[in-house]
C-alpha cells in the first residue's frame, strides 16, 4: 500500500519546518505522558474488591473447614 499524497505532503512540511529550526527540534514530537493509565481511585477501588473478596474466602474457608 502507498501513503496517500496528503500524508506525505504533510509529513515533508513538518520535516522541512525542522530544518529550519535546525538545533532547537525535540528528539521526538511524541509527548511522553508521565501518568498513570488509570486513575488512584480506579486503582484503589481494584484493590479493595481484590483484597476483600480474598479475606472473605478465607473467612469462609476458616469457618466452614477445608474438605480438600
Amino acid at each position: 500500500m502507498t501513503t496517500s499524497k496528503r500524508l506525505a505532503d504533510k509529513k515533508s512540511a513538518k520535516f522541512q519546518k525542522n530544518v529550519h529550526r535546525r538545533g532547537s527540534v525535540p528528539e521526538t514530537t511524541i509527548k511522553k505522558k508521565n501518568q498513570y493509565p488509570v486513575g488512584p481511585m480506579v486503582l484503589g477501588l481494584f484493590v479493595f474488591v481484590v483484597i476483600g473478596s480474598s479475606l472473605i474466602q478465607i473467612l469462609r474457608t476458616a469457618t466452614t473447614g477445608a474438605m480438600a
